[in-house]
């Protein structure tokens, strides 16, 4: 893992936004009308999905996915022009805020800039023409990373150069790109953006294991942390869907969130989700609004970065398609949860979060309970994942205790405390 990965991106969050769906314009001028309310939720980073041309050939949809890049180094015309993207970014910046881009360095579109110039830079399947390695992605082709050192050249000339403007870089599809790649972006990088973040969208085990069967290098999480300061949570992702879908999966679950304080990296860091562009919308999939308030809190008490994809705070259930003007639906959702959005981000600001132990465990009734310890401190949270009031162990002294997320008074009785069908967390000596 890079040496220099700051402990607070473990109490930090990270607001996700496709332009293209965000506003009804679908602008970098839709995006930034909207800053001041986003910050206001407490956020340190704006990763923006990718902002550059999308291709024309073998587009899925109308309007083509935005991961089908057609030149790295331009601005998509759809959503503005250069002086727009800067004066967002701009503003992201006076208000406190982080800016990261998408970087989709696996592949381009079959009518891309590199694939007209250097064809040879390209994987060709077995009829001998540029192919994408994974069948399902057929509006792509897979670049080739041992084709020709140029392309190492090209690449990182062009990160460098968005890392004038922006703050970091979100890595899609990062294992299938060498290692020793972002091992040297990252070095290089770091001349003209010292303390860049970087991303990787890593894999689901199962994912890595298929690409490996098929004789396609995949990275794990583990060989990623050495070039990357955040990595996805999937390789809990489908443990998460099980747990939602059936309570008793809430053990396992919380199990290989213990898993991972013992095997990553001691300062590793995740990038926590209940959803993303990729997955369901956590109110589709939680559709009981006290239920989806519980899941959202217990997001932010996990150790790592939090994300939140837009509309994510409304509580929306449509999942805008990547292939169309698809706007999000603003008023249509399940809850609001932008009050309580910012209570759990100036909680997940305590340094207890970067810096204690962690742990979780999961208990009948099907409440998840986790808790950060340091010398003389401890920090416990209970968070139900069905509206029914349960009562669990603590380990807790008995007492009465404020509840940092209501600031109800909550009791601690012969260890146990009763939960109310709704999260708490209370700190304790």
């Amino acid at each position: 893992m890079a040496q220099d990965t700051p402990l607070t991106l473990r109490n930090e969050v990270m607001y996700s936004v496709f332009v293209r769906n965000f506003s009804p314009e679908g602008s970098f001028e839709g995006v930034r009308r909207s800053l001041e309310r986003i910050s206001a939720l407490g956020v340190d980073t704006i990763w923006l999905m990718p902002i550059h041309p999308v291709g024309e050939a073998a587009r899925k949809g109308s309007l083509g996915s935005p991961y089908a890049i057609r030149d790295y180094r331009a601005v998509n015309p759809e959503f503005g022009t250069p002086d727009d993207l800067r004066r967002l970014v701009d503003d992201i910046h006076a208000l406190g805020m982080r800016c990261i881009i998408d970087v989709v360095y696996n592949h381009t579109s079959p009518d891309s800039v590199l694939a007209h110039e250097h064809p040879e830079w390209f994987y060709r399947g077995a009829d001998g023409r540029p192919a994408p390695r994974v069948p399902d992605w057929s509006d792509v082709v897979d670049l080739d990373y041992s084709s020709s050192p140029a392309l190492w050249d090209y690449q990182i000339e062009t990160l460098r150069y968005w890392a004038e403007l922006v703050d970091g870089f979100r890595c899609d599809v990062a294992p299938m790109v060498p290692l020793d790649f972002w091992l040297r972006a990252r070095r290089e990088v770091a001349e003209v953006r010292p303390g860049c973040l970087w991303l990787a969208e890593s894999f689901e085990p199962a994912f890595v294991r298929y690409n490996r069967a098929h004789s396609t290098p995949s990275l794990s999480d583990s060989e990623l942390y050495r070039a990357f300061d955040l990595c996805y949570d999937y390789d809990m992702a489908n443990s998460l869907i099980a747990s939602v879908r059936d309570k008793s999966g809430l053990s396992n679950y919380a199990s290989l969130l213990n898993l991972q304080e013992g095997i990553y990296p001691a300062n590793y860091a995740k990038l926590r989700f209940l959803e993303n562009h990729d997955r369901p919308r956590a109110a589709f999939l939680i559709p009981n609004a006290r239920a989806l308030a519980s899941w959202t809190a217990f997001l932010y008490f996990q150790r790592g970065t939090a994300l939140v994809y837009a509309g994510q705070e409304r509580g929306v259930q449509h999942l805008p398609s990547l292939f169309e003007r698809d706007t999000v639906d603003w008023d249509g959702g399940i809850a609001e949860l932008s009050p309580l959005m910012r209570s759990l981000y100036d909680l997940k600001k305590d340094p207890i979060f970067a810096q204690g132990a962690y742990s979780v465990s999961a208990h009948p009734g099907g409440v998840l309970s986790a808790e950060y310890t340091l010398p003389g401190r401890r920090l416990f949270g209970a968070f139900p994942t069905v509206p029914l009031p349960a009562l669990i162990e603590t380990g807790l002294p008995d007492g009465q205790y404020p509840d940092l997320l209501s600031g109800r008074t909550v009791e601690v009785c012969f260890g146990m405390v009763s939960t109310d069908g709704v999260p708490l967390v209370i700190e304790t000596p």
